[in-house]
């Protein structure tokens, strides 16, 4: 294909940190961003050419969007994807990933299924939707994972649940219908971002160890510490997941590693993810670089690691809600081997996702003998500086606060 600049305009259903970070990736290509959100000035706007305001599910709304864009895409679960469908329709331009991969993904139950009749492992699990069946299905599985069937994502809708007098509680939590999977005594959590571009072609980032506490991702490190083995099947049961999915653009797809290492597939995200903002300085083209690319049918940009990485959430550490202004982040700034990220957002809760730092390792460590990028899957550095990457990012982050 013929690719001139200035290029095309992108269209976001979402305009929260997601979308900001994808029309920062966007403009040095460029390609112009609009988002649709329901939130007036959202963090993407100030990136982006326009901020239309409006409900995801607003039909109106993403008419609009769909008739001042030239390709959409959504950086959000809560998209309709019946009426992504119809816009792209209705004005000639194609939308990506695939509004029925997002309804297949947004359903938590059939997402299972569709992934078990494929082969891919996953956890035992089952469809329940009363305190019965809960209760039933807790005595047989020994405790489960409850998980709203739609709407929760980034662990939202999940309860754990180890005695079924807790069955009832439970699933009102989660709003009724509901999955249960069998609680998995992991090894350490994982994560692999793949990127489906045009022609069928499709890349993987390497293999991400994420850290969780209150079903929140606190920190994630590139390159894994597993054993090669398990690195190796969590890139090939990822593929195994971009093969079943429809498509164009980047999916993070969460994996647990066993203790007999054994990988199996926990959820899927049809946009980009959390576990992998450290792309942004670990590779050459991002995440969000490749996601623009891919959804544009352009060719994708390079996946492999150029330097160990983690990355530390920023979150918010207040007891009630109010006003964000981050305090002391002079010391992110003065650090060399940081790279501090804002997300925009004017109000911090407890524990709300407000922006990221990304602390790198000795990028040398990522060079051949001939200079060329390492191999893929090479274990760049040892776990032990993986181990002092994470102390390093930790003690950055936890010197930011939103307290006074």
């Amino acid at each position: 294909m013929s690719i001139t600049l200035p290029g095309p305009t992108l269209g976001v259903v979402g305009g929260g940190q997601l979308g900001r970070m994808l029309a920062e990736a966007a403009a040095p290509l460029g390609v112009e961003v609009i988002v649709l959100d329901p939130t007036p000035n959202p963090p993407a706007a100030p990136v982006t050419r326009d901020a239309i305001v409006a409900d995801f599910d607003d039909p109106e709304g993403l008419d609009e969007l769909a008739a001042r864009v030239d390709a959409l895409t959504f950086e959000i679960e809560l998209a309709d994807p019946d009426l992504l469908a119809e816009a792209g329709d209705e004005h000639g331009i194609p939308v990506h990933p695939d509004p029925g991969t997002l309804a297949m993904i947004q359903d938590k139950l059939g997402q299972k299924e569709a992934l078990a009749d494929a082969g891919i492992p996953v956890p035992e699990f089952v469809g329940v939707a009363t305190a019965e069946g809960l209760e039933r299905v807790v005595e047989e599985f020994g405790g489960v994972m409850l998980k709203a069937r739609e709407g929760g994502y980034d662990g939202r809708g999940n309860v754990p649940v180890e005695d079924p007098a807790e069955a009832s509680a439970a699933l009102e939590a989660v709003g009724g219908h509901a999955m249960a999977e069998r609680l998995i005594p992991f090894e350490r959590e994982l994560a692999v971002m793949g990127v489906k571009g045009a022609d069928g072609e499709t890349r993987t980032y390497p293999v991400t160890e994420t850290l969780h506490r209150e079903e929140i991702l606190r920190e994630s490190v590139t390159p894994a510490r597993a054993a090669d083995p398990v690195v190796a099947e969590a890139e090939s049961v990822a593929r195994d997941v971009l093969e079943l999915l429809d498509g164009r653009g980047v999916y993070g797809i969460e994996l647990f590693e066993t203790p007999d290492g054994e990988v199996l597939v926990n959820e899927i995200a049809p946009r980009p993810h959390n576990s992998g903002h450290w792309t942004i300085e670990g590779t050459r083209a991002s995440q969000f670089e490749n996601h623009v690319r891919a959804v544009l049918g352009w060719p994708l940009g390079p996946t492999d690691l150029r330097t160990p990485a983690v990355t530390a959430n920023v979150l918010g550490d207040v007891d009630e809600p109010e006003p964000g202004t981050l305090r002391g982040v002079e010391s992110v700034l003065a650090a060399p081997d940081a790279d501090l990220h804002w997300y925009g957002k004017d109000d911090v809760r407890p524990l709300r996702k407000m922006g990221h730092l990304t602390v790198t390792g000795d990028g040398d460590a990522d060079r051949d003998a001939d200079g060329g990028d390492a191999s893929h899957g090479a274990a760049n550095g040892t776990a032990g500086d993986r181990d002092a990457l994470i102390s390093r990012a930790r003690a950055l982050r936890d010197g930011l606060t939103f307290r006074e």
